[in-house]
């Protein structure tokens, strides 16, 4: 599905203001892996991947990303810590300081798109500094054909400068590095910074906003896959939860693993053309489908490699963020195009290292609304200093830094979704059982794939119709019995052998979901209201 027929054209950036510049257009993902290589700018793992270091910063900068206010903005964004505003004026300023920058020096340009509905596809050109940013972005956004390119009219274009450092006090950042969204302009800059993923989430914030609002399309932080039957179901969850892992199924084709969005037509589409997965402790045994994508083609991420090119995926000595990027072609088992229809089920999962919430549960609406506002999941603390209690982790819509709108405005376009398309919504706890981080174990896999088996099949509702346990605390619908699980295990109380204990411990984790939740409440409706904790 490659071509890497090399490419000599070039074309002129003069409109975006860089002058003079060498401009490498839509270069093949070889020739831009060898002359990062030649450059110095990268090595050659032992499986063919390429490997870069991305420098000072190994993830996003979330204090440093940006939205300018303007009219089109000024009304509809929820303005914040998350979504910081940008003066207009002083985004044209630092644009120009940017095309400056990258005037007569060689640049790597791609005309790509988002969204593979072809309804709401996004035309996307990209212009790179550096030409592994250039082959990320061949990875991550969808490649158009050759005889697409032929008057190729962008919609957004994105300039990625890495080598480009602002002067916070005249630009009105907040230090040297920046990512900022301009709506009017359909532009994205971000400068200061290597970390590509600052390329991919820049696009997705904006279509987190025009899709919602222009669209009447639901956009997604999540995976998806589509079943034998054209049934497909959607995986939301935070990082550490499972949803990668749990949606790359060997009986269900992968829609994509990260963004998509749920249209007005009830299809549900990936906005991307590749997966970009955390690789920190990768083995094949975990991870094959992944594992197995590493190679010619893809790129890593801030590894440590020995002189032969050997990866060590459990050295976090740069970062715990260790990453690849492949085009999803990489992947056997795929949706193509990356489009599903039918959507049936929808899994929030959450590694609830308190050991309280049930295993499955099935939502109503208003229930499904809350916890997708709230968007759980617990981390363990670091153990080093005596701390082994988990802290509670909160993230609106399992994506707040991503999310120009309130939350509360995805999360009634999803009520609304499920209830026309009757769909169910089940919250799975990929976490701890027997009793808390430190007490009780993590839930074994084979259970939690057997339990969302059942689900996607029927055959756990049919097993529990008219017959759930209403759990006494969070109101979800708990199942009594599921096909290859042990009746005990989907009790969390009975697997405590602790009444006392588990509630108590249910009780604390209750108050941290209202404190959290006072942020929202103000636009909620009575019926996510009501979606709560009971006591």
């Amino acid at each position: 599905m490659v071509d890497n027929t090399p490419s000599t054209k070039t074309i002129s950036l003069d409109n975006y203001g860089i002058k003079n510049a060498k401009v490498n257009y839509q270069l093949t993902p070889k020739q831009l892996h060898d002359i990062t290589i030649a450059k110095g700018m990268g090595r050659e793992a032992y499986n063919g991947a390429l490997a870069v270091n991305t420098g000072e910063f190994t993830g996003r900068s979330p204090m440093d990303r940006f939205i300018v206010k303007d009219d089109i903005t000024r009304d509809k964004i929820w303005w914040g810590p998350i979504n910081i505003p940008f003066d207009s004026d002083k985004f044209d300023a630092l644009y120009d300081k940017l095309a400056a920058y990258l005037s007569d020096k060689e640049i790597y340009v791609r005309d790509c798109y988002a969204c593979a509905d072809p309804n709401y596809r996004t035309d996307i050109r990209v212009i790179n500094e550096y030409p592994w940013s250039n082959m990320f972005v061949y990875n991550m956004f969808l490649r158009p054909e050759a005889n697409e390119l032929e008057g190729f009219t962008p919609e957004w274009t994105v300039i990625n400068a890495p080598g480009f450092m602002a002067e916070a006090e005249l630009d009105g950042t907040r230090q040297h590095n920046f990512a900022i969204l301009n709506f009017t302009r359909k532009t994205a800059i971000v400068g200061g910074t290597a970390y590509t993923g600052e390329i991919k989430k820049g696009i997705f914030s904006s279509l987190n906003f025009t899709l919602p609002v222009f669209e009447n399309t639901l956009p997604m932080h999540c995976s998806a896959n589509v079943g034998k039957d054209g049934d497909t179901s959607i995986f939301f969850g935070l990082s550490g939860t499972g949803k990668t892992t749990l949606s790359a199924d060997p009986n269900r084709k992968l829609i994509g693993d990260d963004e998509h969005g749920w249209t007005a037509e009830n299809t549900i589409f990936n906005f991307e053309g590749g997966c970009y997965a955390k690789v920190i402790n990768m083995s094949r045994e975990s991870e094959p489908e992944i594992y197995d994508a590493i190679k010619k083609g893809a790129i890593l991420e801030n590894v440590i490699m020995d002189d032969e090119g050997v990866v060590d995926y459990t050295d976090s000595s740069i970062t715990q963020n260790t990453r690849v990027s492949y085009p999803i072609y990489h992947i056997e088992n795929i949706q193509v195009p990356s489009i599903g229809k039918n959507p049936k089920n929808i899994f929030f999962l959450t590694a609830d290292a308190f050991g309280v919430l049930p295993p499955i549960s099935k939502l109503t609406p208003g229930q499904a609304a809350y916890h997708f506002i709230s968007g759980y999941t617990a981390k363990v603390a670091g153990t080093e200093a005596g701390i082994d209690e988990p802290v509670p982790s909160f993230s609106a819509c399992f994506g707040a830094p991503f999310m120009p709108l309130h939350p509360t405005k995805y999360a009634e376009m999803l009520s609304k979704k499920m209830q026309e398309a009757g769909v169910n919504v089940w919250l799975v706890n990929t976490g701890w059982t027997g009793g808390p981080y430190g007490v009780g174990k993590r839930m074994k896999l084979k259970y939690t794939r057997a339990m969302i088996t059942a689900a996607m099949d029927g055959s756990l509702e049919a097993a529990n119709k008219d017959n759930y346990h209403i759990h006494s605390v969070f109101g979800v619908h708990q199942p009594r019995t599921c096909p290859n699980v042990p009746d005990e295990v989907l009790s969390p109380r009975k697997t405590w052998n602790n009444d006392e204990g588990y509630y108590k411990t249910a009780a604390k984790l209750t108050t941290s979901f209202r404190e959290n939740f006072k942020q929202f409440e103000d636009m909620a409706s009575e019926e996510i209201l009501a979606g709560g904790p009971l006591k």
